[in-house]
């Protein structure tokens, strides 16, 4: 389990993730092979919420404005899959991206609590840890097994890179 940068009582007012502008948005949560199958095994879980591109469908927002996570209780701002939430999700604000031929970990500063704290301490302690963890040979196989994940994420910033699986792993 991925330990969380941001506090969740600030998650739970900011009202900000897991909405998008589009439908088609590739900040829409990526999911992992396994993490597909685990879904469609989960009673009430319909397979309509899962693309052939290993994305969450995004479904209209019911406040009229764009489009949110199929599992997103909108009203109480709680994800209905929040103990089976896909990694990408875990994972955020902090990305996985490709550019320039590297693997990096990038950071989404419209995350307000990450726009006030990406200079802390705090920030580069968790940078630490969340760049040992992805880079962990575990981790990497995970990577290798599902390219999907490594998205090309515009207007973020870069605060590490990581390393690529070699061929014999």
């Amino acid at each position: 389990m991925i330990r969380q940068f941001v506090p969740q009582e600030f998650c739970l007012k900011c009202r900000s993730c897991c909405r998008f502008r589009e439908e088609d948005s590739v900040w829409g949560p990526c999911l992992l092979d396994e993490e597909i199958q685990g879904l469609l095994d989960k009673p009430g879980i319909p397979s309509a919420a899962l693309s052939v591109d290993h994305r969450l469908k995004l479904v209209a927002d019911p406040s009229g404005e764009g489009f949110i996570c199929p599992f997103l209780e909108a009203s109480s701002n709680k994800c209905g899959i929040y103990n089976n939430h896909p990694f990408e999700c875990r994972l955020y604000p902090f990305l996985i991206n490709f550019r320039k031929g590297k693997v990096l970990l990038t950071v989404d500063l419209n995350c307000p609590y990450v726009y006030e704290n990406i200079n802390s301490q705090a920030a580069r302690d968790y940078i630490a840890y969340l760049t040992d963890y992805l880079n962990s040979r575990p981790l990497r196989l995970m990577l290798k097994n599902n390219p999907q994940i490594i998205q090309a994420y515009e207007e973020v910033r870069e605060v590490a890179e990581l390393e690529l699986p070699d061929e014999t792993e």
